[in-house]
């Protein structure tokens, strides 16, 4: 019954996945500002392996969004950027290559221990090995395509973002910086993650409908976050940030 309840509950959404793509989006800049206002470096430390391991369970699941198909994760996963900018912006290139390291590390021990758990052989009384194996035995392809598009993207991000600055410093070129690397590092890793992680697993036309899309959204993500990092540049230039 309860099940039975909660699936009505959820089927109840289904007709706004845009709408719930919104409030997601407004969710994780909320998370992202608060992780910054109140720990400082540590909580932007804290929220790549967030972002990372949420990211690879939801890109899982494929949506219809504004008639297209796309996975999820996009938005969480692209916080991630977000999170390697203020850093790159307010703390230095080589405290958001610790944290891209940090995402690299939590991917790994996600896949590894939860691969391992799959081994263990469940009691008759178990009832989450069936949904587990659904879940994570496609993992470890999602991870491959995972580290080597995180690895190679994010590194680009902080080096492009970085290399920009050196160019173009001051406030005022904050917004280029933010998008232009940002943009050009999330193609990066919307087509080398989709071509590992899907190709040869769906049909050719949703495979490129869920590139292009999830790149789009990604981009738009991108935008919207520019404020933030404004926002976050104004707060550690007033001492409002809890960095000790």
């Amino acid at each position: 019954m309860i099940f039975s309840l909660g699936e009505q509950f959820f089927a109840s959404f289904s007709a706004g996945n845009e709408l719930l793509w919104f409030i997601t989006l407004i969710f994780n800049f909320a998370g992202i500002l608060f992780a910054y206002r109140f720990f400082g470096s540590m909580g932007l430390y804290a929220w790549l392996p967030i972002a990372v391991i949420i990211a690879n369970i939801q890109v899982i699941k494929i949506v219809e969004l504004f008639g297209l198909s796309a996975s999820l994760g996009n938005i969480i996963y692209a916080t991630s950027f977000l999170a390697t900018d203020i850093l790159s912006e307010n703390h230095g290139k080589r405290n958001a290559i610790k944290a891209v390291g940090l995402g690299f590390l939590s991917l790994v021990v996600l896949t590894l221990f939860m691969n391992l758990a799959l081994l263990f052989k469940p009691s008759p009384a178990d009832f989450a090995q069936k949904s587990m194996l659904t879940l994570y035995t496609f993992l470890p392809r999602i991870a491959l395509a995972s580290f080597i598009a995180y690895a190679v993207s994010q590194l680009h991000d902080v080096w492009a973002y970085a290399l920009m600055k050196r160019h173009r410093p001051g406030a005022k070129w904050i917004w280029l910086r933010n998008n232009a690397s940002t943009m050009v590092s999330q193609a990066i890793d919307s087509m080398v993650f989709v071509s590992i992680a899907f190709a040869g697993v769906i049909p050719a036309m949703e495979f490129w409908q869920i590139a292009i899309t999830t790149y789009v959204l990604k981009c738009v993500v991108a935008v919207a976050d520019t404020p933030l990092l404004y926002i976050a540049v104004w707060w550690k230039l007033r001492g409002k940030i809890n960095d000790k």
